[in-house]
């Protein structure tokens, strides 16, 4: 996926983030670009959609027990469906930019989130894993914030340092520094996986922004100890890692088993609509083990059609992510699609027994409302890129037309 990256998205470095004049120094959007930022938009209301009816479908029967109404999860998941797709229409017609004035408060923001639960664990009135913080009856995952805040804030840092980029101590240096800070503080609430998805994409935005490879690869392989000894040190994790590997099925974890009997109970069509058997067996089957039932219901045709929705999804992502305007936009393209999509292939490897077991979720399907306003809020900043050259051209055409009128 780096070399891909790289090579789609190879531009001239010169540019800053800052825009001069459209006129100047916008050429005129490619139909590739449009086609991108609308397909995109297509996609994720598919698969949003597709969330609604398989969080219904896999949650009912434990909404109905906890909560007394077997259309609990139906009427949230859509609520947070319709408030996305307003937040991504809200969000395309603002200048993306906007996001790179704001980049170092969303990043000291999510630092003193994250500091505050190790805080409310530390003193004990956060049991357990500290990942959530509440206000009222509102609560979200502070890590899906830190890692909008990291793509934010890299890309704008990688876009001002572009002259001095292979410096190590005035570029690589702080930025490893601001990645590792967010990295530890994710990994200690404990939440190893998502702190290990938060450094891949800084590693990887990185390795767009021009650092050298050699700095990138000393960093890895000096990491690669402390990551492993994390890893093993919580008992559980151990469990997972000796599950993934082990030969027996007497030792393979129960949700293992349970997800991929659910995979091969779907043949090729799949069961039918609401008709899955094991998510009764599964936990957290409207959530991160929601790809099995849509495997279970509708197939291996429901689930590589998952698979090509998210395939085209980046590809969309990496296509604006080249034609972007400046170098800001590239980077910001590059981190949220590398995000979305990451996540996405983690969940369905995770379902298929291809990787440990961890608890990541699938973009804009599993049940959560933080994790699909972020991704909307993500997309709508995309197709705002797509858009920009358009709406600066167009804009300038109207200044243009108002001075003239005034003449």
């Amino acid at each position: 996926m780096c070399l891909s990256l790289t090579t789609m998205l190879k531009r001239d470095r010169i540019s800053d983030y800052i825009m001069v004049d459209p006129a100047e120094s916008l050429s005129l959007p490619s139909r590739e670009e449009g086609i991108a930022g609308k397909l995109m938009m297509l996609i994720v209301a598919v698969l949003m959609c597709i969330g609604v009816v398989i969080v219904y479908s896999s949650g009912a029967e434990w909404a109905k027990k906890n909560y007394l109404s077997s259309e609990y999860f139906l009427w949230r998941q859509l609520t947070f469906s319709l408030l996305g797709i307003i937040t991504i229409v809200m969000i395309a017609h603002l200048d993306y930019h906007f996001f790179c004035k704001i980049s170092k408060i969303f990043l000291v923001g999510s630092i003193l989130l994250l500091t505050s639960l190790l805080v409310l664990k530390g003193i004990g009135r956060i049991s357990g894993a500290a990942r959530w913080i509440g206000i009222g009856s509102f609560s979200f995952q502070v890590s899906d914030f830190a890692k909008y805040a990291i793509i934010f804030h890299f890309s704008r840092l990688i876009s001002e340092k572009q002259s001095y980029i292979r410096d190590l101590n005035n570029s690589y240096y702080p930025l490893l520094t601001i990645l590792m800070v967010v990295v530890a503080l994710v990994a200690f609430e404990p939440n190893f996986s998502t702190a290990s998805l938060i450094a891949l994409i800084g590693f990887m935005l990185m390795f767009i922004g021009g650092v050298k490879i050699r700095h990138l690869l000393t960093t890895f392989l000096l990491l690669i100890p402390f990551a492993v000894g994390f890893a093993i040190a919580a008992p559980y994790r151990l469990h997972r890692l000796h599950s993934f590997t082990s030969k027996n099925e007497k030792e393979i974890s129960y949700q293992v088993v349970q997800a991929l009997i659910g995979l091969g109970n779907g043949g090729l069509f799949g069961l039918g609509i609401g008709a899955s058997k094991q998510r009764e067996y599964l936990p957290l089957s409207y959530n991160d083990l929601v790809f099995v039932v849509i495997g279970e219901e509708y197939g291996m045709v429901g689930a590589v059609a998952i698979i090509a929705l998210f395939t085209v999804f980046l590809v969309c992502g990496l296509i604006i992510a080249k034609h972007a305007p400046d170098n800001f936009g590239k980077y910001v393209a590059a981190g949220i699609t590398m995000a979305i999509t990451l996540f996405a292939f983690i969940n369905i490897a995770v379902a298929c027994h291809l990787i440990p077991t961890t608890g990541v979720a699938l973009p804009f399907i599993s049940y959560g409302g933080t994790a699909l306003l972020l991704n909307s809020l993500g997309v709508g900043i995309l197709i705002s890129i797509s858009r920009y050259k358009k709406w600066a051209l167009e804009k300038s055409v109207q200044s243009d037309a108002s001075a003239r009128e005034m003449a």
